[in-house]
């Protein structure tokens, strides 16, 4: 189903293989060749932004109901090619298809959604008092730039187009070199939408090539990151020779609190799912479980039966589990879990790399569960993304609070009560930007998402996403 051959899209056509070098898309469950993916050069990501930029005024100025009803038509389309794009996610993430078919639901979800914002877009008068009239505009920025992660590239492109186009803004986005393949199948789509050539362009290559030549571009005006703190702050340093503002959602060591009262049950399952889900490989992975001593052993247990019956594939199979997407985050992976044992953690399950059968070249980790874990570990401290879990022990809520705020990170929360006033109580008092009570994922497009300390700034999500796409002009008149 897919293609050999995938170049960047601007102003609505692919540009040919000839144009630029190319690097190659790898199946990670297989360790096969998928496709040649164009590795554009600053000219290109030049040209792609000198299109976004002619592309501006028109889209601008177009009415919001005109601007949401061709976003109602991409997000249709997208539903109409369920089967290519999650096949495309499928096999060049490594994610089972179940979940690559979650993530295009999520993509046009956005588009939906925002299509339905864009007529609702508006400032406020302001009273100054008799004799005036004053009142507020609010107007897009104009090129906006999107550096995508390859844990969800699809989704996570919606995440940050979506509400960047509903309010009249054009964009260019940088796919992760590992995963580009769904991103320009999108792009034709957006065209196939009526969405006008240049309003979202999308340059396939390097980080260190063209996503640095994009985030330096003095014809960007917005910036939207998503993936590690280092890359980050890069990108936030970079952004300041033009003040481009920037949307920075980064990583995670997110706690997930088990209480004692907890319906273990759920809890356990629901612990599993949250360090589990795409193989770890999400910034808001649940990866520090904190268990009620009362109630740790018996909880210990249950996750790491759960976790001998995971099972492991090929993407397309619908596993469990699939495969690590890159080679250097599968060897890193492997790194911690030998640097958990060197610290004293144990692993009562999983705890190095997984041979599948029929497929040993592929990049497989086996699900670990990590006891007799303190919070000072490296294993607790810093980020794995990974199917690695590590559990900690607290005797009450102060403490569990305590270790659960210990950490640079504050991007999600998770917790396990059944106990009303304590879910309310313990939830102000972490520091993250969302807290889930009972269930990890809860929340949705519609719910802001973002992060704390080194987990970034800005929100993704919700209604006043868009606003962050948008500046504020005050009109003030004499009468």
């Amino acid at each position: 189903m897919h293609r050999q051959y995938y170049g960047s899209i601007i102003d609505g056509k692919e540009l040919p293989a000839g144009r630029a070098a190319v690097m190659d898309s790898i199946d990670p469950a297989t360790g096969e060749v998928l496709a040649h993916v164009q590795r554009a050069d600053q000219a290109i990501v030049d040209e792609a932004v000198a299109s976004s930029e002619r592309a501006v005024p028109a889209w601008r100025d177009a009415d919001g109901a005109e601007r949401g009803r061709a976003m109602v038509r991409l997000a249709d389309l997208i539903m109409q090619n369920m089967d290519l794009l999650a096949y495309l996610e499928s096999v060049d993430n490594g994610k089972p298809l179940r979940e690559a078919q979650g993530d295009v639901r999520l993509a046009a979800g956005y588009y939906a959604y925002y299509g339905g914002v864009a007529d609702k877009i508006h400032g406020e008068t302001v009273p100054l008092g008799p004799g005036f009239h004053s009142y507020t505009r609010v107007e897009p920025y104009g090129v906006t730039a999107h550096i995508v992660p390859w844990n969800a590239a699809l989704q996570q492109t919606a995440r940050g187009v979506a509400p960047a186009i509903a309010g009249g803004n054009t964009a260019v986005v940088k796919p992760a070199e590992d995963t580009s393949m769904a991103v320009v199948e999108f792009a034709r789509l957006a065209i196939e939408a009526g969405i006008p050539p240049g309003v979202v362009n999308v340059v396939t290559g390097l980080g260190d090539e063209a996503g640095a030549r994009l985030v330096q571009h003095p014809g960007v005006r917005r910036i939207a990151f998503t993936g590690s703190v280092p890359t980050g702050q890069s990108v936030l340093r970079a952004s300041a020779t033009h003040l481009s503002p920037v949307t920075l959602e980064l990583g995670g060591k997110s706690p997930n609190i088990v209480f004692a009262d907890a319906d273990l049950d759920a809890a356990a399952v629901g612990s599993l799912a949250a360090i589990n889900f795409n193989a770890g490989q999400v910034c808001m992975a649940g990866s520090r479980l904190l268990v009620h001593s009362s109630v740790h052993d018996e909880f210990v247990e249950r996750l790491a039966a759960l976790d001998r019956q995971v099972g492991l594939g090929r993407g397309l199979d619908n596993p469990d589990m699939g495969p690590i997407t890159t080679e250097k985050q599968y060897r890193k992976i492997l790194d911690y879990l030998e640097i958990g044992r060197a610290e004293g953690a144990e692993a009562v399950v999983g705890g190095g790399a997984a041979h599948v059968d029929g497929l040993e070249s592929g990049r497989f980790v086996q699900p670990t569960v990590f006891v007799n874990v303190r919070n000072d570990m490296r294993i607790a401290k810093e980020e794995i993304f990974g199917p690695v879990l590590s559990v900690i022990p607290f005797d009450d809520e102060d403490e569990a609070v305590s270790i659960a705020n210990d950490t640079p990170y504050g991007l999600t929360a998770g917790l396990w009560t059944t106990d009303l006033s304590r879910a309310h109580r313990v939830a102000a008092r972490i520091d993250a930007g969302q807290v889930s009570v009972n269930n990890y994922f809860a929340g949705g497009i519609r719910t802001p998402f973002g992060g704390y300390k080194m987990s970034g700034f800005g929100r993704e999500k919700g209604p006043d996403a868009v606003y962050h796409y948008l500046q504020t002009k005050t009109v003030s008149i004499q009468l």
